[in-house]
């Protein structure tokens, strides 16, 4: 440019407004070399990480990181809401007061809420703190809190990784990558240890380390042992104890956190089949405890109550007991709605109970991102209506034409599929299947739904609809409502058997169907039925 303009030579420089709205860039910071405090919590660096998208095992879905910036110690608390800052601040600038017998000169940080509230500037205010805040979206400013929480994430993501441990235990994983990194040496300070910075005449550990998430048994001190039950606990190590000399082990089988000495170590072997029940205490995760008490396991879960959108229902249906041939029980004759009525609502069927409940990823180890499946020979490649003769098409068309129902209000407005469910009550009835009672006490009745189907002739053409009742199994117990597990039904074997001897020897094969041949075996069981939704007999006991 100076080539093609000389006068361009002549000026300092050159203001050009576009070019600022155009290329405008970051201006680069210094490096941040040797310009550590000259001494101890004359400058300390805070930042708060979070939300984590895996609450942990205590609740936790926040932690706060304190750097002393002149031996790069860092000080770690959890926390459940982000509103916690102020009350571990106050907490961390006691300690030190007490413990260095120094107070928090300066503090820096970014511009979160939560360290300009007034709260937090009065606390500051009151005890001559310095409040240092970075620019606006500029965390470069903020960069040894910054670059901490970073180096703190990768050490606990390659604890988990290692040895499969669960993800909501990532808060044992970040505590115990910050007690390492305490202990190990950093460039900033020459290889020197952070830990030997405040305390030169101390050992970095006072207990052996081990491996992150590695089996481990631990001496069980439960004083009603016989002499004849194990003596430890299986386990899994997942940190040491702040106040305690002692490893932080956890226990599945009784869902408590354990600290003790008395423990062996198997280092290469991972401990990852944790059980989906175990729960633990909310207390702070810096402060262990030997066990956490059973009661405060079960108080910090919230109870959760799922709404039923059925109806309550007082009458349900239980199977006649067969009386004898002498004494026939009277049936009395109900009448149902006709085909002309208009429809009645009825509710929509409780979900099962499997559907409620959310599986727990606890017994999963962190598994690869599968590939979406995908079909190699669709089989619309090989069938299509193109090679079928009209005769054949008109066929496939009849079998089409009536589409079977998925709710029983539509089957309620249907004329033909009414008198379906009208005719299969009236089989349930005349069959004598169960009397209409009052549900006793501490019975639970399971659930019913209806089942539609088109019954075809052998030429394709519509026989009948068929409208069936059924008990909705899966909310049985079994030992309780059924004992066996299957019914006796014709194997498919021999079905191809009895078709290839016809074949063979040229016979004539014919097909019948028998309705409600269920109907006719023995219920030993003692078993309540909900009354079925659109059928709901009101007043009078069966």
């Amino acid at each position: 440019m100076k080539q093609i303009n000389p006068q361009f030579n002549k000026m300092t420089s050159l203001q050009c407004e576009s070019c600022q709205f155009a290329k405008h860039h970051r201006t680069s910071l210094s490096p941040r070399v040797n310009k550590r405090a000259n001494a101890p919590f004359d400058l300390v660096h805070s930042d708060v990480w979070g939300a984590c998208p895996v609450v942990s095992k205590a609740g936790y879905k926040y932690f706060v990181t304190f750097v002393d910036d002149y031996s790069r110690m860092t000080w770690l608390y959890f926390m459940k809401r982000r509103s916690e800052l102020f009350t571990h601040f106050s907490s961390f600038c006691a300690k030190i007061k007490t413990q260095f017998n120094v107070p928090v000169r300066v503090l820096r940080g970014d511009n979160a809420q939560e360290y300009l509230s007034a709260t937090f500037k009065s606390f500051m205010f009151q005890h001559g703190i310095i409040h240092q805040t970075s620019c606006v979206d500029t965390p470069p400013q903020n960069g040894v809190a910054e670059r901490k929480n970073r180096h703190l994430l990768e050490t606990a993501r390659a604890l988990l990784f290692q040895m499969n441990v669960p993800k909501q235990f990532w808060a044992d994983a970040v505590s115990t990558a910050c007690f390492l990194i305490n202990r190990m040496p950093s460039s900033v300070l020459n290889g020197k240890a952070p830990y030997h910075c405040l305390f030169p005449n101390k050992e970095l550990f006072s207990i052996p380390p081990k491996i992150f998430g590695c089996t481990c048994f631990v001496r069980d001190v439960n004083p009603h042992l016989t002499k004849l039950d194990p003596k430890s606990l299986k386990c899994v190590f997942l940190g040491y104890s702040r106040v305690q000399k002692g490893y932080r082990c956890f226990c599945p089988s009784t869902g408590r956190y354990l600290v003790s000495i008395d423990a062996s170590f198997h280092e290469n072997t991972p401990f990852s089949s944790f059980k989906a029940d175990i729960h633990e205490s909310n207390d702070d995760i810096l402060i262990y405890t030997m066990t956490i008490p059973e009661s405060t396991i079960s108080t910090n879960i919230p109870q959760v109550t799922v709404p039923d959108p059925r109806p309550p229902v007082h009458l349900v249906y239980t199977r006649r007991h067969k009386a004898p041939d002498h004494s026939p029980p009277a049936i009395p004759v109900i009448t149902y709605p006709d085909t002309s009525s208009t429809p009645i609502s009825c509710p929509e069927p409780v979900p099962a109970s499997s559907d409620l409940v959310s599986t727990s990823d606890l017994d999963l180890p962190i598994a690869l991102r599968k590939g979406t499946r995908s079909c190699t020979h669709p089989i619309s490649s090989f069938v299509s209506y193109n090679q079928l003769s009209p005769a054949s098409c008109s066929f496939i068309a009849s079998i089409d034409s009536i589409s079977i129902l998925k709710s029983v209000k539509e089957a309620l407005s249907h004329p033909e599929w009414r008198h379906a469910m009208v005719e299969e009550m009236n089989a349930l009835d005349l069959n004598g299947t169960w009397d209409l009672v009052d549900l006793p006490t501490g019975k639970k009745s399971i659930g019913c739904k209806w089942v539609f189907a088109v019954k075809v002739n052998l030429d394709g053409s519509v026989a009948r609809l068929k409208a069936r009742l059924v008990a909705k199994g899966y909310a049985q117990t079994y030992g309780v409502d059924y004992s066996d597990t299957f019914s006796p039904v014709a194997k498919l074997t021999s079905v191809r058997l009895l078709i290839s001897l016809a074949a063979t020897h040229d016979w004539h094969l014919h097909q019948l169907d028998i309705k409600n041949a269920f109907l006719h075996g023995d219920l030993k069981e003692e078993v309540y039925i909900e009354q079925p939704p659109g059928f709901v007999a009101q007043g009078g006991v069966w």
